[in-house]
């Protein structure tokens, strides 16, 4: 007894039903257990002025939630600016570096040693900026940057 063309036909959807169900990884199957990452903002440069981080978060994403990033800068002296994070609330504070509604996250001194670090815990997008010297540092564009983690079960 041999196959008809509609038992053939049913055969070939039910492989290509399983492929795609299985390419798909059904909601909780995680390709990545791994619960967090801790990525140091700039890579070895630090937080730093005049390293461009819109461009670096670009490069190194995509960001996960509970990822932790760490920011390290050397705390003030004479010789060396002072940097401080902040989150800002929303992207148009982020384009036009308005602070006023913006919340520290590091002060100029938490940055030294191993640096401070802020878990991303939220699906939503992190404003980050430089606001010393009334944020000089993020109106040039570069001491600043965003990121909006996704959860790692999506991936």
């Amino acid at each position: 007894m041999g196959f008809t063309i509609m038992q053939g036909l049913m055969l070939v959807l039910l492989i290509a039903s399983t492929m795609a169900v299985s390419i798909a990884r059904p909601f909780g199957n995680s390709i990545n257990t791994q619960s967090s990452n801790k990525i140091i903002v700039g890579d070895t440069h630090h937080w730093n002025y005049g390293f461009n981080y819109i461009e670096w978060a670009t490069k190194h994403g995509p960001f996960y939630l509970n990822d932790t990033l760490v920011f390290k800068y050397d705390p003030p002296t004479p010789k060396t600016f002072p940097h401080s994070v902040y989150l800002l609330p929303n992207q148009e504070s982020f384009i036009k570096c308005d602070l006023k509604n913006a919340k520290m996250q590091g002060n100029t001194k938490q940055g030294a040693g191993n640096g401070f670090e802020f878990v991303l815990k939220e699906s939503q997008p992190h404003y980050f900026a430089c606001g010393e010297h009334d944020g000089i540092h993020c109106l040039n564009g570069t001491m600043k940057f965003s990121v909006t983690p996704i959860d790692r079960t999506y991936r």
